[in-house]
């Protein structure tokens, strides 16, 4: 029989319809229905300047809203052959880490949420208003920061910004590893884990599964191994499992929590003196960026026209890793309510995978995933 869930469920954070064949309980088949929340968003970006092509761009998510800031930034200082000044690019790292820390709690959150484990749910959810607090301390904002422009960063910050940074960083660890540790060590979570939504290496790579999803299937891949070019400021690790199931989705993206608070523990320690933007005068061109946000890799490919943005295609990493939990990881769970909590451990961001608008010949507006453009 078919089991259709949502497009408006409690289990559910975002609007998206899951439907699921099932023989007895066990489920067989899983299809994903896109569109519930589509907003046509590159379209309305194209004709803009690039100042309201950032504001734009920072609205395709609101969960790591962040990174697709920075991505348009770096595409366009790409096409106007400029480089973000050193201090800013330091300042970038702090701001990415500390998303990236408040995107996988509030990720395993959800988790945890689905499998109605609310004391786990909400002692993450705890530590995540630290990293929340910490980004309000730099930016001004808790998730629409307005942080990075064309050519760096809108303001600079200090000593004053930088202390209760780490403070609430240090209070995030002493909370960090005893949630860990319940999660990871506790036998009903296990039992409702470990393997189940396996999702194998190979069928990872075949899926394009990108950012903590792929890494919890054995892909020892993170973009920020050549994005943070510093190397004798930077000491990182790439964090990865082999096991693929949802217990390694989410152990992994607890695991690079630490990672990020060191990286941001070493931007703050080595922040260069300087500028924090260099002016920019747009030019005519096509460039492509990616970065890793807290899901993966996300790519930005910008084609402007003089001050305008002529087009622009947006690659998020939910597409790839919604894609692969339908058809690898939610096939042969034993229930549904397996069904739902693996869906929960691919860390879904259903409004940064509804962007691009397509008219046919009749002009009428159809949703078409990135993959289906490009």
């Amino acid at each position: 029989m078919i089991v259709p869930i949502g497009p408006i469920h409690p289990a559910l954070k975002e609007p998206i319809r899951l439907k699921l064949q099932t023989e007895g309980e066990k489920v067989v088949k899983a299809e994903i229905e896109y569109g519930y929340v589509h907003r046509g968003i590159e379209k309305i970006i194209e004709g803009q300047t690039w100042q309201r092509g950032i504001y734009l761009s920072e609205r395709v998510c609101g969960i790591c809203s962040y990174e697709h800031t920075q991505t348009f930034a770096e595409t366009i200082e790409q096409i106007c052959g400029v480089i973000a000044p050193p201090r800013a690019q330091f300042l970038r790292v702090i701001t990415n880490e500390l998303d990236r820390i408040q995107s996988h709690f509030l990720g395993n959150s959800t988790f945890f949420k689905s499998m109605d484990h609310e004391t786990l749910f909400m002692h993450v959810l705890e530590l995540r208003e630290y990293a929340m607090d910490a980004i309000e301390l730099l930016t001004g904002n808790r998730v629409n920061m307005g942080w990075n422009v064309v050519g760096g960063v809108r303001m600079d910050a200090d000593e004053r910004h930088f202390k209760p940074i780490l403070e609430n960083l240090k209070k995030i660890e002493d909370g960090f590893e005893i949630t860990r540790e319940m999660f990871a060590e506790g036998p009903a979570l296990a039992l409702r884990c470990k393997d189940v939504g396996i999702m194998t290496k190979k069928e990872a790579i075949k899926g394009r599964a990108v950012g903590p999803i792929g890494r919890g299937s054995g892909i020892k891949y993170d973009y920020r191994e050549d994005h943070y070019t510093y190397e004798d400021y930077f000491d990182f690790k790439t964090i990865w499992r082999k096991e693929g199931d949802n217990y390694a989705r989410t152990l992994n993206r607890f695991d690079e929590i630490p990672e990020s608070i060191s990286l941001i523990r070493q931007a703050i320690d080595n922040i260069p003196k300087g500028d924090i933007r260099v002016p920019v005068e747009l030019k005519s061109g096509y460039a492509m960026r990616k970065n890793e946000a807290p899901r993966g890799e996300v790519t930005y490919m910008i084609e402007t026209n003089g001050n305008l943005i002529k087009h622009i295609s947006i690659r998020t990493p939910s597409i790839p890793n919604m894609d692969s939990c339908a058809k690898y990881m939610i096939p042969n769970v034993a229930s549904v309510s397996d069904a739902v909590s693996t869906y929960a451990s691919s860390d879904p961001c259903v409004a940064c995978a509804e962007r691009v608008s397509i008219t046919d010949e009749n002009g009428d507006v159809e949703l078409k995933n990135i993959d289906e453009v490009m």
